[in-house]
Formats: structure tokens, C-alpha cells, sequence
């Protein structure tokens, strides 16, 4: 357990929680590090292949930035992968999973939306509140939001700073599954669980080719274009495997490579 968060593994899943309940799991810099280098632990690791980040308590998954503590002149830390290390990290291709518990407002919604699945509590709600204190979501609040639910969707949201329930949030698109409260990590390990049925590779070529061809000018072109990952799965063990457990009418052996 580091200082301001902790991390169990479970299997293949990698389980980081936020720990400031008394700033409403609010990060500063030396958080946001600390959460950096458990992502970087978890990009690392061959044995790790799904993520999940929740916040501690009922309150708050993360209320973003501690502004006191920037006030109190500590001021702040630019990191290499952004926001709790994951706002600016494009250079993970296995899952991560949002577990929603509470308040996912500011950066700690940008955490969210830079997430691959999104289970929220009942009692959660999202918000970028940033323009009602003068300031503007800087880790990737503006840029994703309308890319994942739509420009006039995201513009309502980003230029009133309102909060959105956990059921709007549903039905905008950007939350997977809405539960009651206390069932959330419960749930996000089931999601976890269903990615865990599936080839690892599968599912990191499944990650990139969808991310890099939402900016790219034309479907013609993400079809032609050359991923990675996409080579690593033709070329690996598990791509034998899958088809191979079909047809024995057996659950395959994956082993990610």
C-alpha cells in the first residue's frame, strides 16, 4: 500500500484504489505519481491483463485535482502520462476498467473518460465543472468527451459544468452499466472477468485498432492501415489456440502469446 492509493492483484486483474477520503479521493501530484508507476507496473507486466481504479469510500471515486493543495503552493507536476498516470498513457493496450463509486468530477472524470469501461454506482455522478471556477478540463476532458458521446452532448456538459447522473451518463454513452451502491467493484470484476474468457492479444488489437481509427480520415484508410498488435496475434501461440479449442469444443489455453 503506497501513501495515497493501494493495489491488489487478483488473477490476471490488477486492482488499483484511490485512497484520500478525506479530500474526496482529490490527487496532487505525488498521487497522481504514485497511481503512474502502478499503471506503468501493470503495462509491464506480462501477467497482468486487465485494470481496474476506484476511489476509496462511498463519497467520491475522485474529485480531481486538490486545488488546496495547489493553493498551498506545492503548485504542480507535469507527468509523462498525464493525470494519475493515465490521462496522457497511449501507450497501454490492455483494458482498464473505471469502478465509479461516487463524484467523478474534473480530472477525476477525464480518469474516466480515459477508461475503456465505465461501471458506475447509482449515487455517481460526472461533471466537468472546470469553466465555473475560470479554468478548463486540461487532461483530456475536452478532447474526449465529444469524441465519446458526441460534440452538442459534450458541449452541453463542458460549457455549463452541470453534473450528470449515472444514468444519463448511460444513456449519453459513456457509462457501460449503472448498479446500486456497493456493487461496483463487484461488477467491474465480472466485467473483467468476460474479458479474461477472451484471448489477451484479441482483445489489445481489439483496444488500438479502435482508438487509432477514430482519427484517422476515412474507414478505407483504418482498414489499410498496419497495427501493431494486429501482427503480434497473427504471429502468436494464441492465435492457434482459439480456433484450435473450437473445434476440440474446449475453453482455450490462452498464455498471451
Amino acid at each position: 500500500m503506497g501513501d495515497f492509493s493501494s493495489s491488489e492483484t487478483r488473477g490476471r486483474v490488477q486492482e488499483i484504489t484511490i485512497n484520500r477520503p478525506e479530500v474526496m479521493n482529490a490527487l496532487h501530484w505525488k498521487a497522481s505519481k504514485e497511481i503512474s508507476d502502478l499503471f506503468d507496473a501493470f503495462v509491464e507486466d506480462r501477467d497482468l491483463w486487465v485494470s481496474i481504479i476506484t476511489g476509496s469510500g462511498e463519497k467520491a471515486f475522485c474529485a480531481g485535482n486538490d486545488l488546496k493543495f495547489q493553493a498551498a503552493g506545492d503548485g504542480q507536476r507535469r507527468l509523462p502520462h498525464g493525470f494519475c498516470g493515465i490521462t496522457a498513457r497511449f501507450d497501454n493496450t490492455k483494458p482498464v476498467i473505471a469502478a465509479v463509486n461516487g463524484l467523478a468530477l474534473g480530472g477525476g472524470f477525464e480518469i474516466v473518460l480515459a477508461c475503456d469501461i465505465v461501471i458506475a454506482s447509482e449515487t455517481a455522478f460526472f461533471a466537468l465543472p472546470e469553466p465555473r471556477v475560470g479554468l478548463a478540463a486540461g487532461a483530456g476532458g475536452m478532447q474526449r468527451l465529444p469524441r465519446e458521446i458526441g460534440l452538442k452532448p459534450a458541449l452541453g456538459m463542458m460549457l455549463t459544468g452541470r453534473r450528470v447522473s449515472a444514468q444519463e451518463g448511460k444513456e449519453l454513452g459513456f457509462v457501460n452499466e449503472v448498479v446500486a451502491p456497493g456493487e461496483v467493484m463487484e461488477a467491474a470484476r465480472a466485467w473483467a472477468d468476460q474479458i479474461l474468457e477472451c484471448g489477451p492479444l484479441s482483445v489489445r488489437a481489439s483496444k488500438e485498432v479502435a482508438y487509432k481509427s477514430m482519427s484517422m480520415a476515412s474507414l478505407e484508410d483504418s482498414l489499410k492501415a498496419e497495427y501493431p498488435t494486429m501482427k503480434t496475434l497473427r504471429a502468436s501461440k494464441d492465435f492457434i489456440e482459439g480456433p484450435k479449442a473450437f473445434a476440440e469444443k474446449r475453453a482455450p489455453n490462452w498464455r498471451g502469446e
